[in-house]
């Protein structure tokens, strides 16, 4: 889960979405380019695997799978915050949550 803010700068996959209401990779209003290479674009917001280093997760210290983030999905799932940044985006006082 993660913010407004922080959704531009989530990666965007090579092909385009066959649901196209509310997708990202469209050419549609701007969302894709027509001929644009993603593979040489979007270099920088892809998940490496072959990077020595993974960050840990903030709170726990698991693995982050997600380029960019702090939190891991289930410290940010619990404590209603934006995985990248840390902002509060629920309020999760009255919730009764799980991990699984």
């Amino acid at each position: 889960m993660v913010c407004d803010k922080c959704e531009k700068k989530l990666g965007k996959i090579i092909t385009p979405d066959p649901w196209k209401s509310g997708a990202r990779n469209t050419t549609e209003n701007g969302g894709r380019k027509l001929n644009e290479n993603k593979a040489l674009t979007s270099s920088k917001n892809r998940f490496n695997p072959y990077t020595p280093k993974f960050e840990g997760c903030r709170i726990c210290k698991q693995k982050v799978h997600q380029s960019g983030s702090y939190y891991c999905q289930p410290c940010a799932y619990k404590k209603g915050i934006c995985s990248m940044c840390g902002k509060k985006i629920i309020d999760t006082k009255s919730y009764k949550q799980s991990s699984t």
